[in-house]
């Protein structure tokens, strides 16, 4: 804060309180566990429930950062009213980040000290992003994959992993964000050399956090940043005895947002009902026959979008790969070529489609016109390629279609 006047104001919204583990309070670069204990609540905010704060904790696996990311410009809600506490029911997230935190180094890593010795004053949230690698492998070999600060006693550097089995036992829900925190993702693609697994995979099945959850997954490489603020807030709600766990399915995923595959609600899959598919990248037809795993795959990227509602494979002209889904990459590869599958799919759709495009035309000539221009034989419009209503067969068929429509009209 660049003004004395602003920094006065700041100080007086804060308690009177002396160092805490040779931190002062005041500093902006102390550890946000000392900092946030100096934060006086207004005194006008209304409390729905016991919690005023929560800790939420963010490591890193193998990871491409992409699903911080993809968080970062969620909406519904968003980040910068989570952190600053003004949703009715929720309590404020003090966050801990590998990334975005203003602390750096021995005071980033002094949170999770104190979040392991149950220092903070607020339960804490782990949401961990990336794949979870074999640290075993790499220590045969005096290495580590993933190191997250040292041990300030003997220097020893710490790993991710080792903070994570540290951590979990007292975490209020452990939230696993992106395809690699959940399956595995790319990194456990076959072949790999650092035995890579997802969160569920590491812990077991029979794993609870303290709150008594099991843990939640939110796929997606990267996932729509919505889909974990959105399921945060109802873990939020819940914690906060504000309403129940809201519903999961058999593999942890919030199932109100991946019930349903991408092709059921995709703006191309009319056209496969239809029998129509795009034969090169561009066309606006169903991408099937390009190789997208719509169809199958569980992800609502179709009606959601990517970010605020805009973008999503379909809608940018890219097909499904399949990259929420636990078998992703092995089982979708090769990417980008038909899927077998879709040989016997797409060929009953072209001959079942075919038939019924061509009905929805001839109905559709016949609707296109007022009851006048039937008439009088004649359309009066100035652009129009046919001058003349349908005759012969066709218009026996509209006249018969006609009979049977306005059979009931009137009651029965």
């Amino acid at each position: 804060m660049s003004g004395g006047s602003e920094m006065e104001s700041f100080k007086r919204g804060r308690r009177d309180v002396g160092l805490i583990d040779g931190y002062d309070p005041l500093d902006p670069m102390a550890p946000i566990g000392v900092r946030s204990r100096a934060l006086e609540e207004p005194p006008d905010t209304l409390s729905l429930g016991p919690l005023k704060k929560i800790y939420l904790i963010w490591m890193v696996g193998g990871s491409c950062d992409g699903c911080t990311v993809a968080v970062a410009g969620g909406t519904h809600p968003r980040v910068e009213h989570l952190l600053a506490g003004i949703i009715p029911g929720l309590p404020r997230v003090e966050l801990i980040h590998t990334v975005v935190s203003t602390e750096v180094g021995p005071e980033w890593t002094h949170n999770l000290f104190m979040a392991e010795r149950g220092e903070l004053d607020a339960p804490y949230v782990i949401t961990w992003e990336g794949s979870i690698m074999d640290e075993s492998i790499a220590a045969a070999t005096g290495g580590y994959w993933m190191g997250l600060g040292e041990d300030p006693a003997t220097g020893r550097q710490i790993t991710s992993l080792e903070w994570l089995d540290r951590l979990a036992p007292g975490a209020a829900a452990i939230i696993a964000i992106g395809t690699c925190a959940s399956w595995g993702g790319i990194p456990a693609a076959k072949g790999n050399v650092t035995n890579s697994m997802g969160m569920m995979d590491y812990l077991g099945r029979d794993y609870r956090s303290a709150f008594g959850v099991p843990i939640v997954n939110i796929p997606g490489c990267s996932p729509i940043g919505d889909n974990y603020l959105e399921t945060a807030a109802a873990a939020l709600l819940f914690l906060n005895g504000l309403a129940p766990l809201p519903e999961f399915d058999e593999l942890g995923r919030p199932a109100w947002l991946f019930g349903e595959t991408v092709h059921r609600h995709c703006p191309r899959a009319g056209y496969y009902e239809e029998g129509v598919f795009a034969e090169e990248y561009g066309d606006k037809e169903c991408l099937v026959e390009l190789g997208c795993w719509g169809p199958v795959v569980q992800c609502n990227i179709a009606e959601r979008g990517m970010v605020d509602g805009h973008g999503g494979c379909m809608q940018v002209g890219g097909i499904c790969i399949g990259c929420t889904m636990p078998g992703f990459p092995d089982k979708f590869s090769p990417i980008f070529e038909k899927s077998p599958g879709s040989m016997l799919s797409s060929t009953t759709s072209k001959i079942t489609g075919g038939f019924i495009r061509r009905m929805r035309n001839m109905t559709r000539v016949d609707k296109n016109m007022t009851a006048r221009w039937s008439a009088d034989g004649a359309i009066s419009s100035g652009w129009a390629r046919s001058k003349t209503p349908p005759k012969g067969a066709l218009k026996a068929f509209h006249k018969a279609y006609s009979t049977v429509q306005h059979s009931h009209e009137g009651g029965r």
